[in-house]
């Protein structure tokens, strides 16, 4: 008898907990962070690269400098824009 009431209550306290839970207004949604850098994506890539495609000449003086500089990964990529973006 004892099992039986205590499993009762038990169900009665869970039960009237997910009620008092589900009455509680929504969370306000976080607004999202600015991101400090633009993201490199595959479509940024495509239109970076139809850019410097048009100047060769350009974009062959800021591939020197990079490799001088021993860049690599996005810190080369954010590297040659600008210096595309500065001639």
């Amino acid at each position: 008898m004892t099992r039986i009431t205590t499993g009762l209550v038990a169900a009665l306290f869970v039960v009237t907990s997910m009620g008092v839970a589900s009455a509680q207004a929504p969370a306000t949604p976080a607004t999202p962070a600015a991101p400090a850098k633009m993201k490199l994506n595959k479509q940024s890539l495509k239109d970076m690269k139809a850019k410097w495609s048009a100047n060769k000449g350009k974009l062959k003086a800021c591939r020197k400098d990079v490799k001088v500089k021993g860049l690599a990964g996005d810190d080369r990529w954010f590297y040659i824009e600008d210096c595309m973006a500065k001639s």
